[in-house]
């Protein structure tokens, strides 16, 4: 079975990593690689007529224990192999079910958490219905099919982009769901990938979704909680607690006014310390 003790919104999701299903051996060493999840890929990482092989290789690779949350993406409804992939989506190992292209709330029946893929304009659009809908556990941003439906442009600080993605994020944060970042496409570019998690997390993503080993390290550093960062949320907590000992409705803490809006995040921050910790 797979390794899922926490609910998605409760467990970290800094790097999440998409394994083409038709490759074995990319999928066994997913397993060590310390990405925060995985994603086994039937859509497009396959080709057609690779299809029902990856579904066998996928069943095979969830009989084996794995340490982190696995997640399933299906062909869409509509394709020849969206009925066969149904079927696997309902393995016991699996923590979560992948739609791609989504754009209305998804009637997918079944017990597994929904990921939401928003890849198009009626998806962005339709994000904050899409994000309400019941057993929907997160919203993935798709932006490589979403640029190219927008007809954009590249650029590197993605601005084109930067209103779906925001909108993405609302709509998931409205709802008390995870929101995934899309991923980034050269994996030759250590130095644009880092910049785009920073900017990620600055948007407010939980996460990047990866497509190669290497890029997990800078998605795990981008949007986990350092050694310092949780050290400096316990002592703004423990300067709350005297402050609020003293009868003092606010607290100063290293110059600055903490009110209660900081102490949950300082609980949050170390919330999420203690579940990377594993």
């Amino acid at each position: 079975m797979t390794a899922n003790p926490l609910p998605a919104a409760a467990r970290p999701w800094r790097s999440v990593l998409y394994v083409p299903g038709d490759k074995p051996r990319a999928i066994e060493k997913a397993r060590t690689l310390g990405a925060d999840a995985v994603i086994l890929d039937l859509e497009d990482a396959v080709a057609p007529e690779h299809k029902a092989g990856a579904r066998e290789d996928v069943r095979a690779a969830l009989a084996q224990p794995w340490p982190v949350p696995v997640l399933l993406r299906l062909n869409a409804p509509g394709t020849p192999w969206h009925g066969d992939d149904l079927a696997l989506a309902a393995h016991p190992a699996l923590a979560g079910v992948v739609l791609p292209k989504v754009e209305a709330p998804p009637t997918l029946a079944g017990p597994k958490p929904l990921w939401a893929m928003i890849e198009t304009p009626l998806g962005v659009l339709g994000a904050p219905a899409i994000a309400a809908a019941p057993g929907v556990a997160g919203l993935i941003a798709g932006a490589n099919d979403l640029a190219r439906a927008l007809r954009t442009r590249p650029h590197p600080g993605r601005e084109p982009l930067l209103a779906a993605l925001s909108a993405v994020v609302l709509a998931a944060r409205a709802y008390g769901k995870v929101p995934l970042d899309a991923v980034y496409n050269d994996v030759r570019d250590p130095e644009g990938l880092a910049r785009e998690c920073v900017q990620g997390r600055a948007l407010g993503f939980a996460g990047k979704t990866v497509i190669h080993p290497g890029q997990i390290e800078a998605a795990n550093t981008a949007y986990g909680v350092s050694g310092a960062e949780a050290e400096r949320a316990r002592a703004l907590l423990a300067a709350w607690n005297e402050a609020r000992a003293a009868g003092q409705s606010v607290a100063i803490f290293q110059g600055a006014l903490v009110e209660q809006m900081h102490v949950d995040e300082a609980q949050d921050t170390l919330a999420l310390w203690a579940a990377q910790q594993g």
